[in-house]
């Protein structure tokens, strides 16, 4: 048998390390403006999604909201740790905090209680799913990287679901749903 010798094997992990690094070159050229700049703003947001979720687990009046709350810290985790990985493919360096308007509509619900925080966290969470929602469909239809638009189809899916959940939840509280496909 013969022996690889040491310069060998430094070779074989040097074009390794070439094909790696290029095809992440290849990953952040596939990636448009468009793209980055969605992969941010889904990282942004999902933040924000966890930030109130933990919010309305904790303060929530009723028992639906503590749940919805818990299930945006959950899903949105998830999300993000996907969104990530995605990010670094793309060489978008994730946030390290929310938006100002993420800061300021937890600042908002911070000094709410009772029914009045659980109506404006509904339809705080009406807004941001329809949102999300419309940009994760527009970056399905319209994206070029196809990590990028892998996520968002996966994304897309699960604000899907969540928007269903909190619309179910603005009916049983009688909260206005004004976004389209709202039914009214």
């Amino acid at each position: 048998m013969k022996c690889i010798g040491h310069r060998s094997i430094t070779l074989l992990s040097a074009s390794l390390l070439l094909a790696a690094s290029g095809a992440a070159a290849i990953a952040q050229t596939a990636a448009s403006d468009d793209d980055k700049h969605f992969v941010e703003a889904a990282l942004k947001g999902g933040m924000t999604e966890v930030d109130l979720g933990k919010i309305a687990a904790d303060k929530g009046a009723s028992e639906d909201v503590k749940m919805f709350g818990q299930k945006m810290v959950t899903d949105h985790s998830r999300l993000g740790e996907k969104m990530k990985t995605v990010a670094g493919q793309i060489g978008v360096t994730p946030p390290s905090m929310d938006t100002i308007s993420g800061m300021g509509e937890e600042a908002k619900l911070k000094v709410l209680s009772g029914k009045s925080f659980d109506d404006a966290y509904i339809s705080a969470m009406l807004k941001d799913h329809e949102d999300d929602l419309e940009a994760f469909k527009k970056e399905v239809a319209s994206g070029t990287s196809p990590e990028v638009k892998r996520a968002a189809r996966q994304g897309e899916a699960v604000v899907e679901e969540h928007l269903a959940m909190i619309r179910k939840i603005a009916k049983a509280h009688n909260v206005e749903d004004d976004g389209p496909d709202s039914g009214r």
